[in-house]
């Protein structure tokens, strides 16, 4: 199985990625570690990507989600996955890949990108992170206001992990 954590950037997919992983004994993956240094680039720069920009990206998480579910691995994927478009090409199979949204205020997420300095994406990119972000209808959605323990705890006990 693969669990894909999503959200926008300062949602807590990282530390809720590895929290949850940790506690089910399975593998982490971040996405952005798949993606281009050309991404890196101008993102660090404070330039939105675009869906061009995005596609090698998505192909090879694609292709890293097909190897991990032939070979049996569990692993939980941290993954922005904010179009419908980017999670219905990223989870073909419902059964074995299952979304978990972390869903939080511009506010909030604003604040934690302050305080956050060693990762290349910027706080005025935030913006074009939440209007590019369509809610998913098919997702375990979960409110980011509490600890990450009951983050993890709400989501191993909703998808009975």
């Amino acid at each position: 199985m693969v669990i894909l954590v999503m959200g926008v950037s300062g949602s807590g997919k990282t530390t809720i990625g590895q929290l949850l992983a940790s506690s089910l004994d399975w593998q982490f993956s971040d996405a952005d570690d798949f993606h281009p240094s050309a991404n890196i680039q101008k993102m660090s720069h404070g330039i939105p990507l675009v869906d061009a920009d995005r596609l090698p990206w998505l192909q090879t998480l694609k292709q890293a989600i097909n190897e991990w579910l032939k070979t049996g691995t569990n692993v939980v994927l941290a993954c922005s996955a904010l179009k419908s478009s980017y999670r219905q090409f990223l989870c073909q199979d419902s059964e074995q890949v299952k979304l978990v949204f972390l869903k939080g205020s511009f506010e909030l997420i604003y604040q934690r990108l302050v305080k956050r300095h060693e990762h290349y994406m910027q706080t005025d990119l935030l913006q074009s992170q939440f209007e590019a972000l369509e809610d998913p209808e098919n997702a375990l959605q979960i409110e980011i206001d509490q600890s990450p323990t009951a983050i993890v705890q709400q989501i191993r006990t909703d998808l009975n992990l």
